[in-house]
């Protein structure tokens, strides 16, 4: 099934999006050669914010507690539009994910059919509470070509646990809901993949979930570490299985990132995040949007991507990226993979 994903992925590329990606990775691994800052091209992926806005309350998410300083609000298809035709040419991946539920935008899906239109690979991430049989359908209709469902717990105990305020009933039902319309319409997106965020709670429950992915038949389930900002000291969140955290216990008893953080970031020269009301961001661990790089209500993309200040950010990675506050609790790796998805939680 994955074999299929990617061969979907890889017809997106044309002419433009290939010397764009070869342009990328050169400049990529000149910088961390060299130790300077070089961006060429445009990066393979986007993420842009359909809505801040949440319907759970999940406790290591600014949007589930309220918590953001920033403004909150919904992506107009104006700007989504705007943003599209500017760089559909040279960008191929699509993330309609940041912060916020994709559909409580109710303009989401005509914006993911207007990016497939351009050929673009568009993936989203969505709790699931909102894939009754019309928005299944719509889905489908839309030209999604991944969607990733967060299903954390196989019991109403376990799933409530994280995703406070959530009915897992809801999410098995939407994801039966896409499984069907894709085989009523013989389509062979979204390609469905359950997401498992491994906590404490339900880390007894990884069988279930594999059994449950199967049976239902969904195309790929994918084991989530969990980011939780107070892990120091131990958190309730963090699981005994040292496998499924990204947190090491030390002899003294307190916690460590697993991650290494070396002064290089892939993602930084290849894809961009951007907040519903146009704030260019570097990644998806900075989700107060307290480094902005650019506003595109401003300026154009390409010029909010290699203007001095984020140059100025990516020449800070290479020097010392334990120094950075997003990229001190960063369980990205290092190595060049195709930017994907996340929920950066």
């Amino acid at each position: 099934m994955q074999l299929k994903d990617n061969l979907n992925l890889l017809s997106k590329f044309t002419l433009k999006r290939f010397g764009n990606a070869l342009s990328v990775i050169t400049g990529y691994y000149i910088s961390k050669v060299s130790g300077n800052a070089l961006q060429l091209g445009l990066p393979l992926s986007i993420s842009i914010e359909p809505t801040t806005s949440c319907n759970l309350r999940c406790p290591e998410c600014p949007s589930g507690k309220r918590e953001f300083t920033r403004p909150t609000g919904m992506l107009s298809q104006a700007f989504f539009k705007e943003m599209i035709d500017s760089v559909h040419k040279r960008v191929t991946y699509l993330t309609f994910y940041f912060q916020g539920e994709p559909y409580l935008n109710p303009d989401f899906l005509t914006m993911v059919s207007y990016a497939s239109q351009k050929k673009m690979y568009c993936s989203t991430s969505t709790n699931a509470h909102y894939l009754d049989e019309e928005n299944a359908r719509k889905t489908v209709e839309s030209g999604l070509d991944r969607l990733i469902i967060s299903i954390d717990g196989t019991t109403q105990e376990s799933y409530s646990n994280y995703r406070i305020g959530g009915e897992l009933n809801k999410v098995i039902e939407g994801t039966r809901n896409i499984l069907r319309w894709k085989k009523k319409l013989n389509s062979k997106t979204p390609h469905v993949i359950f997401q498992f965020l491994v906590v404490k709670a339900n880390e007894h429950q990884i069988e279930d979930v594999k059994r449950l992915a199967k049976e239902l038949g969904v195309n790929e389930l994918r084991l989530k570490t969990a980011q939780v900002y107070d892990y120091k000291h131990g958190n309730p969140l963090l699981p005994e299985n040292q496998r499924y955290s990204r947190y090491r216990k030390e002899p003294d008893g307190n916690y460590t990132i697993k991650n290494n953080l070396n002064n290089h970031c892939w993602r930084l020269w290849s894809a961009a995040v951007i907040t519903w009301d146009g704030l260019v961001v570097p990644c998806c661990f900075d989700k107060d949007a307290r480094h902005q790089m650019g506003d595109l209500k401003k300026s154009g993309f390409e010029q909010v991507w290699k203007n001095a200040g984020y140059r100025n950010f990516r020449s800070s990675v290479l020097r010392s990226r334990k120094e950075i506050g997003i990229c001190s609790n960063c369980s990205e790796g290092t190595r060049v993979t195709f930017p994907q998805a996340s929920t950066a939680t």
